[in-house]
């Protein structure tokens, strides 16, 4: 049977691509680039195969769907932010036995979910930022699930992450790590001022929600932060709806988990977001 060894909620900026460049913004993300290596160390300790990544960046308006093609690997520039990430390789190893194990354990469940391993789809930067600092060896396979959720709800999303680890502990034969990418609040800075936010959030009231929210998760306060997830995500402008961190405790147990969330790279400002890497200990 398989485990599912490591949780986390990541950071994905990106301004961690930037800051390796030369120029006035270079080493600028240092501490989250290192907090990304410290998660690939601690993957590699405890023996994981593949990392499934909730990606805040993949959009779908229909079905919740897996990107497990068996290889990753191009040149990507982001057509958001094609100033910040351009032409960046990348080539990594796909799991297409996980990533159908998890789409039919969770269509199973009531949540229709389809698999692509014969596609053309290419990974999102919300995967490709996070694996460039974990997985540059490619020792890890990677799958990618949507998680900009445009019409979805989020008790749906809760209930594909509670199938997901069924499948993984269940059904594949392997130690697999989940990772929710995606920021806090995610208030972009208004063009025209959005150098002067590089490293700050969009306004003190997204800040201190934020950093209450990170409080919760330190507490194990989850009966109160899954209550007010809903308001959170559409107040505070969650990425992606927060429909990667409702995946992420709903393989953990929403509001019956109690893990103590452990702060890899502190809260940090980003470009008007608010930004972390934490792990999310497996009871």
């Amino acid at each position: 049977m398989g485990k599912l060894a490591l949780a986390a909620k990541i950071t994905h900026v990106p301004s961690m691509y930037l800051s390796e460049l030369p120029g006035p913004h270079f080493g600028c993300r240092q501490a989250a680039i290192d907090g990304h290596l410290e998660i690939g160390r601690r993957c590699r300790e405890l023996g994981v195969d593949t990392i499934v990544i909730f990606d805040t960046h993949w959009l779908v308006n229909s079905g919740y769907h897996i990107n497990c093609a068996p290889q990753f690997e191009g040149v990507y520039t982001s057509n958001e932010l094609p100033h910040f990430i351009k032409n960046m390789p990348y080539a990594y190893e796909g799991n297409p036995e996980l990533g159908h194990l998890l789409a039919e354990v969770a269509t199973q469940a009531g949540i229709h979910t389809r698999a692509h391993d014969q596609t053309t789809l290419a990974l999102e930067y919300g995967s490709l930022v996070p694996m460039r600092y974990m997985n540059s060896d490619r020792h890890f396979k990677v799958v990618s699930v949507s998680a900009l959720c445009m019409v979805h709800n989020l008790a749906d999303s809760v209930a594909l992450g509670k199938a997901f680890r069924e499948a993984i502990e269940q059904r594949y034969d392997g130690k697999v790590a989940i990772f929710a990418s995606g920021s806090l609040s995610h208030r972009f800075a208004q063009n025209g001022v959005s150098e002067h936010f590089l490293h700050k959030v969009w306004s003190p009231f997204l800040e201190v929600v934020d950093r209450r929210v990170v409080e919760l998760w330190q507490a194990g306060d989850w009966p109160t932060f899954c209550g007010m997830l809903p308001e959170y995500a559409d107040k505070c402008h969650g990425e992606g709806f927060m429909h990667d961190t409702a995946m992420l405790l709903g393989a953990l147990g929403w509001d019956q988990y109690r893990g103590q969330v452990e702060v890899i790279t502190p809260y940090f400002g980003s470009s008007g977001t608010g930004q972390i890497n934490a792990i999310f200990p497996l009871e």
